[in-house]
């Protein structure tokens, strides 16, 4: 549910002869994010902008928290997107598509004030389907080494560790122990999955801790063979961080094959003797078109 609360300011003109010369204010303070923990998995999200579009045009992009002007009055179509950093780079600021946007078909207008949009509450689309959701809630590792790793991935103990994601839903995560002794990870999605082309989008999305760099792509099977693709070295972060990798450019590519795998490597840092990369809520998905 969305509540809006608005504040007027008062000036001492407030008349509007032809066009609109005096703005009405929107301000957004906070946005939540919600899912179907059964079916999307944790709500985990790094939205960090908002595209708004009045009547189906593009007004700008608001970073969070934000308030903007808007040269509008009276009711007009007013919607919100969720902005992310694709890949995790700035310079890469895109509409969420796998996120519905928020529409208000009669949004009033109120120039010459600041209306508070609070509440604000974003969702995948219906038609996003999840091929893959590792959350490491369960014994059962969907992931695996390759015989080229020398350590492997485990699920932190015990319970609760406070070096794991925890939420209502989430006591545990995934762990990979990189050492002088052992260090080289090598790893992929257990199973392999069947993934659109251009035409629906594809992401992976995930939370991560680390204090060593570790390289996520994709392993394409098709008719020549096999082959490794990186796509995106996660940097050091030492707080819990959320990032959307665009799959669609690489499966694009490859309109032939036969599926693909989720790839994980990393290598223990040259200035290193120990590392720890902690990975959560791994959700491969894609919004079906058709």
């Amino acid at each position: 549910m969305v509540l809006i609360s608005t504040v007027m300011i008062f000036t001492s003109c407030n008349k509007f002869e032809g066009d609109i010369t005096i703005p009405a204010y929107l301000q957004v303070d906070t946005i939540y994010f919600s899912t179907d923990y059964t079916v999307q998995g944790e709500n985990t999200h790094e939205i960090t902008d908002l595209w708004i579009y009045v009547d189906d045009q593009q007004m700008g992009v608001f970073e969070l928290p934000a308030k903007f002007p808007l040269l509008y009055n009276g009711k007009h179509k007013l919607e919100i997107r969720a902005g992310i950093k694709l890949n995790g780079i700035s310079s890469t600021r895109t509409p969420n598509p796998m996120m519905k946007p928020i529409v208000f078909n009669d949004f009033e207008f109120h120039p010459d004030s600041v209306q508070k949009l609070n509440n604000l509450v974003f969702q995948y689309y219906n038609t996003v389907k999840f091929a893959w959701i590792e959350n490491f809630e369960s014994g059962n590792l969907t992931i695996e080494e390759t015989s080229n790793s020398d350590t492997s991935i485990r699920i932190t103990s015990p319970a609760n560790n406070p070096e794991a994601y925890l939420s209502e839903n989430s006591k545990y995560s995934g762990i990979i122990n990189l050492s002088n002794s052992r260090s080289f990870y090598n790893g992929w999605t257990f199973s392999s999955y069947e993934l659109p082309g251009l035409e629906s989008p594809a992401f992976l999305e995930m939370d991560f801790k680390t204090d060593n760099y570790m390289t996520v792509g994709l392993l394409v099977s098709y008719s020549g063979g096999y082959k490794s693709v990186p796509l995106v070295v996660l940097n050091y972060s030492e707080e819990w961080n959320h990032i959307y990798i665009n799959l669609t450019p690489t499966i694009s590519q490859y309109p032939g094959a036969y599926n693909f795998k989720i790839l994980f490597e990393a290598a223990l840092d040259k200035d290193k003797a120990l590392a720890n990369i902690y990975l959560d809520n791994l959700k491969l998905m894609y919004r079906d078109n058709n």
